[in-house]
Formats: structure tokens, sequence, C-alpha cells
């Protein structure tokens, strides 16, 4: 029995015109590179976590091929919310399309053996920011912009406020059997500097052993985000970051 983790994979199966080849040559093909990388290492009792931006669809029936291609992977899936997950509403809507290995976590915890994972997508937050580990690039084929941020553009810090009420909804949640606690976020819950922040504050309160995430893209060569504070481990499983492949997290 193993987890494992790994965000962002940006699938798009179900919309082939939303290729993330444009992103730079490490894109090329990278669906196969995380399925080899997948199937060389997980096992079928394997638990993985995919916190966010799972697929580009923005509608369930575009999503539906890229939780197919997931399904057939090994292990039992865990699946949160990302930025870029569109066509992720209600619960009640996704469940015809997800397939019997997936589960989501929104607003509520998923128990598997004697781990229990909770958590919420959170968003960009004014206590930390990571522009200085960034390789920045311009794309300007990409058209597609996140609705609720064209929407609500002055909005982020009341964004963030509430991501903070789900994650403290879900994380109190937990079973206080659980002998391994785990939070997903989609965006990073604390800086690079690893200094208390609000999230942060969140995951300690309720014992979280790890915290996984992802959002974070082009990190500059030779850098290594994150590490342990105050009793929580923060890793950041960015495909991308993680070069495609699955990380071990116990």
């Amino acid at each position: 029995m193993r987890i494992w983790a790994i965000a962002d994979l940006h699938l798009s199966f179900g919309t082939p015109n939303k290729s993330m080849d444009i992103f730079g040559p490490e894109w090329e093909r990278h669906a196969e590179q995380i399925a080899a990388a997948w199937q060389d290492v997980i096992h079928p009792d394997d638990l993985v976590l995919i916190p966010g931006d799972v697929s580009w669809a923005m509608k369930p029936e575009e999503a539906a091929p890229d939780l197919e291609w997931i399904e057939k992977l090994p292990g039992t899936k865990v699946l949160l919310k990302g930025n870029h997950d569109f066509w992720w509403g209600s619960l009640k809507k996704i469940a015809p399309i997800l397939p019997p290995s997936l589960h989501l976590v929104q607003n509520n915890v998923f128990r598997w053996k004697e781990v229990a994972i909770g958590g919420s997508r959170l968003w960009d937050s004014e206590e930390y920011s990571f522009h200085p580990f960034i390789e920045f690039r311009e794309n300007p084929k990409q058209k597609q912009k996140d609705p609720e941020v064209e929407a609500q553009a002055d909005l982020s810090e009341k964004i963030f406020e509430r991501e903070l009420l789900r994650l403290e909804m879900s994380l109190s949640q937990l079973p206080a059997d659980a002998k391994i606690r785990i939070a997903m976020t989609h965006y990073p819950p604390i800086g690079a500097d690893l200094q208390p922040s609000r999230a942060s504050r969140i995951l300690e309160k309720h014992a979280i052993h790890t915290c996984v995430f992802g959002h974070l893209h082009n990190i500059k060569a030779g850098i290594s985000l994150f590490g342990e504070a105050r009793g929580v481990r923060y890793v950041l499983a960015s495909a991308d970051y993680v070069r495609f492949k699955p990380v071990l997290l116990f």
C-alpha cells in the first residue's frame, strides 16, 4: 500500500484543440509520459492523489474521455478541483460520468484504509508570491480564460477567504482515528519560505501530516521548493515540476 501524487494533468482527450504542446517541448506527448511513468511504479492497491487541473474540458461530457483515461491506469484515484477544471460543477452533475476508481474531494473527506484526505482548491493570495522562482512564458495561442476570474477580477481576496472556509469545513470532518491525515489543495497553501499563512494555520490545527498541491509551472532550473514546517510536510506535485512522474508520499 503506497500513496502517490501528481497534479496538473491538463488532459484534453475530449477537447483535442487544447493540447499542452504549446507550453514548451517538455509538454509534448505529456499524457504518454505520465501513463508510462504511472504504470511503471503504481500498483492496483496504491492510492493516487490528483490535486487539480485534471482536464481542459468545459463540460462534464467533454471531461468523460479524460476521466476514462485515468480510470484505465492502476490504483484508486482521488481528485480535487483546480482553477482550470471548468467542467467540474456539483458532485451530483459529475456522478454520471465518474468512473468507479475515481473519487472527488469537495467539501468532504475521502477515507481509504487508515488514510483520510480532505482539502479545497484555495486561490491566489497576497500573503506570498512565487514570481521569483518562475520562468514566465508568453502564450498567444491560449484563448481560454477562467470565467470566475473574469467575472470577479477584483474579488480575489474574497474568493480566497471562501476557499479557506471550505478547507476548514473539509478538514474538520477528518476522523480522529485516521493514522495518516492528508490535505490536498490546488494552489500552494504557504510561501516558499514556509512562514505561517492563514491556510497553513488551518492545516496545523487539524494535525495534517502532508499537504500536496500543484498549480505552479515553469519553475526555474535548479530550484527546489517546499519542505516541512511546524509538523506539516508540503509537497509540490505539478506534472512538469515532477517530470511527469508520480511522486511517492507514503
